[in-house]
């Protein structure tokens, strides 16, 4: 159900300790289902207790923060865990652009959740009867195969958006802005509608050191984590710099080592660091950021990525420190608004939640948000799936177009299995 700002009744809410629930995401019944997993631990949920769409523009993140603080601050609480991601849980998706439609908060009537150890079960109202089910006997819908898939084109033909990247790079060239990180669309309609669980069950089982998502619809798996809020102390992940996986050990390793050695991609790297630096800094009172950046390396790709650590000043939540964080250079570019502007004018489609922040939130302020990349939106037997990539003064059209489709086989095994 929708809940609009100010009409909310108090919900009552309750934290139980539960024993290991397994694989949580096979505890997902058919029907929206919501998912933030990395490595067999997160928290799933499903049904609605709240739901908002959140209003588009510049004050969109402290409007969520409102409704927040009244469907929280009025339930009635029963905790029994006392950790971050228990009691009342929303998870959110946001568009890119603070101007589009398509922001979304939902807090579901049963999460299940599992960290260190540790598993929790929270309901909002009654328990759902699903919720009691599941308590009863762990077998859940079986999983729907989506059938053949087709694709096609999305809002530009591969042609069409190498002369996007094109035009981009000349404008950088030409001293407009340093970097702008351009999206495309493709495509995908199954025989049979598909299932999301379906979705987030290979994404996991492929990308384990990702961040498995699902919000209202999009679906995916990032390994970027915008913020992680544990009490004062924050932690971001950036990534910026991409090279496919090697044929081989060696492959890969000369891969890697061309990666790091890329005056490109190092930097696209600090481009994006130092947006995360300027943004981070007002809001803290240390931050650390490493003098050089690693590789991490996913089944499909590999990334210069770089840990930044942090320590807030005040009394922040995350969405606080979100709003003030996106859109990062990593996935908007360098200089921000002009990037930001670029991208409006050239990319030629609404990239709706991609690139966005999807995450959650509690009543303490903590959560986990990450920007939704390798990523897909699901409605009945139709999907949209994005990439994209950095492009620079002297990137290539056709490599830039070998990258996005690179990225585009995630969620297309997704689909594939």
């Amino acid at each position: 159900m929708s809940v609009a700002l100010g009409t909310t009744r108090p919900l009552p809410v309750r934290t139980t300790p539960v024993g290991d629930p397994g694989d949580l995401l096979a505890s997902l019944p058919g029907t929206a289902p919501y998912a933030w997993v990395r490595n067999g631990e997160g928290l799933v949920g499903w049904g609605e207790a709240a739901r908002v769409s959140v209003p588009p523009g510049p004050g969109r993140f402290a409007w969520a923060r409102q409704w927040l603080a009244t469907v929280f601050g009025d339930a009635r609480v029963d905790d029994a865990v006392g950790t971050p991601g228990s009691g009342p849980v929303a998870f959110g998706s946001f568009t890119f652009d603070e101007d589009a439609r398509g922001s979304v908060l939902v807090v579901p009537r049963a999460v299940l959740a599992r960290r260190g150890g540790h598993a929790w079960l929270t309901t909002v109202g009654e328990a759902p009867l699903e919720t009691l089910s599941l308590l009863r006997d762990p077998v859940r819908d079986p999983l729907v195969e989506p059938g053949r898939i087709r694709y096609g084109d999305g809002s530009l033909s591969a042609p069409e958006w190498e002369e996007v990247v094109a035009r981009a790079a000349k404008r950088i060239r030409e001293g407009e802005l340093e970097k702008v990180v351009l999206a495309r669309d493709l495509v995908a309609v199954a025989e049979r509608p598909i299932d999301v669980r379906l979705l987030l069950t290979r994404l996991a089982r492929r990308f384990p050191e990702c961040y498995t998502f699902s919000v209202a619809g999009l679906v995916g798996a990032t390994p970027e984590l915008l913020i992680r809020r544990t009490g004062q102390e924050v932690e971001s992940l950036v990534l910026a710099g991409t090279t496919a996986r090697g044929d081989g050990p060696a492959d890969d390793l000369a891969r890697g080592a061309a990666l790091l050695a890329s005056a490109k991609d190092r930097h696209e790297h600090e481009c994006a660091i130092a947006s995360v630096r300027q943004t981070l800094a007002p809001l803290c009172s240390s931050l650390e950021t490493p003098d050089e950046p690693e590789l991490l390396m996913l089944p499909n790709v590999q990334h210069l990525a770089s840990h930044v650590t942090g320590r807030l000043a005040d009394g922040a939540s995350v969405l606080d420190v979100v709003a003030a964080m996106h859109p990062t250079a990593a996935v908007g570019g360098t200089p921000t608004r002009t990037a930001i502007e670029v991208i409006r004018e050239l990319e030629g489609m609404d990239r709706a939640g991609y690139a966005g922040p999807v995450g959650w939130i509690d009543a303490h302020g903590d959560g986990e948000w990450g920007i939704a990349l390798r990523s897909g939106l699901v409605r009945g037997r139709r999907a949209r799936l994005f990439a994209g990539g950095g492009i620079m003064g002297d990137s290539d059209p056709s490599a830039e177009l070998a990258e996005a489709q690179a990225k585009f086989r995630v969620m297309q095994y997704a689909l594939e299995g």
